[in-house]
């Protein structure tokens, strides 16, 4: 399986820690100290998880090595729709004139993306598709409840789009070593730890203990697992990238793993918890800096509870 193109489409809005001063009473350095968040990417009032996955897309078609209506499959993975009827996958369909392409939404909270990459997978090995196109966009903003001091905090938006194939298609494409994902409801806090309930209170982390805990453990259990189906050891990767929830969750998974900081690529300080689409957004930023060979890991935990880990080659 392989990348043939990547897009990516961050909000041009910002807002810092000083805004939640008098909003949840969280002082700057308290949230900065406690999360790594300096500010967090917001739409705009005319923006939308679905125009925010759409511009992705169009960021991607001048680097798409074949004609979009070759896609075959289409893949909404996030948890912030826009609309849970009439998803991103049909929208996009409709905008591209994707004629007969199978379009479906799925969620596994913060580890959509890397399901959703797992799904075209078992698509591609079942015969029933060639190429695909995964959308991940989280509008975070739109549900999260700001005066919670608990999580009100931490989100931004953001989205990306990759496009994938069964066989290589191009030179350029980034090859898809393994992929590996489990679903842990039956652990800790489980379905509970976070919510999203739009008509009660937006999204809510009521436990963020036990959220902080099994994402560091299960994370590592998701790479190890990885790196293990691929014969590859964690010495192979030239950088890891983690679910940009918190950063003393990327400290730790570093501290258990020995590997030095300087190997987990971020993007939490600038643009907040981007959900499901953080991990792959990180790699989307970071793709020229990758050399033909070099390989890098995407580990995420997700609420509900689920890990996930995607090795690539560039």
């Amino acid at each position: 399986m392989y990348i043939n193109a990547i897009g990516s489409y961050v909000p041009e809005g910002r807002v810092g820690n000083d805004y939640f001063k008098d909003v949840n009473g969280l002082t700057s350095d308290w949230i900065e100290q406690r999360t790594g968040i300096r500010s967090r990417s917001k739409a705009a009032p005319d923006e939308n998880a679905d125009s925010m996955g759409l511009a992705a897309v169009e960021d991607a078609l001048s680097r798409l090595p074949y004609p979009v209506t070759d896609v075959d499959l289409i893949i909404a993975a996030s948890y912030s729709v826009y609309d849970t009827v009439a998803t991103v996958a049909h929208v996009a369909q409709r905008r591209y004139g994707i004629k007969d392409a199978k379009a479906f939404y799925l969620s596994a909270a913060c580890s959509s993306f890397i399901n959703g990459m797992e799904v075209a997978e078992a698509f591609f090995d079942a015969g029933k598709a060639t190429k695909a196109l995964i959308i991940c966009s989280e509008h975070n903003t739109y549900y999260s409840n700001e005066s919670d001091p608990k999580s009100g905090h931490l989100w931004g938006d953001g989205a990306v789009a990759y496009f994938v194939s069964k066989e290589r298609v191009a030179p350029s494409d980034i090859k898809v070593l393994d992929i590996f994902s489990a679903g842990l409801g039956d652990v800790g806090k489980g379905p509970g730890g976070v919510k999203l309930r739009p008509k009660e209170d937006g999204i809510s982390m009521p436990d963020g203990r036990d959220v902080f805990i099994h994402a560091c453990r299960y994370m590592v259990y998701a790479l190890n697992r990885s790196l293990e189906n691929a014969g590859l050891k964690i010495d192979d990767l030239k950088h890891i990238i983690c679910h940009q929830a918190n950063k003393r969750i990327v400290v730790q998974v570093a501290h258990q793993l020995e590997q030095d900081f300087s190997k987990f690529l971020n993007n939490i300080e600038e643009l907040g918890n981007t959900g499901s689409a953080s991990a792959p957004l990180v790699f989307a930023q970071n793709r020229d800096s990758f050399k033909p060979g070099e390989k890098a890991a995407l580990v995420v935990f997700g609420g509900g509870y689920s890990c996930g880990a995607l090795l690539l080659e560039a």
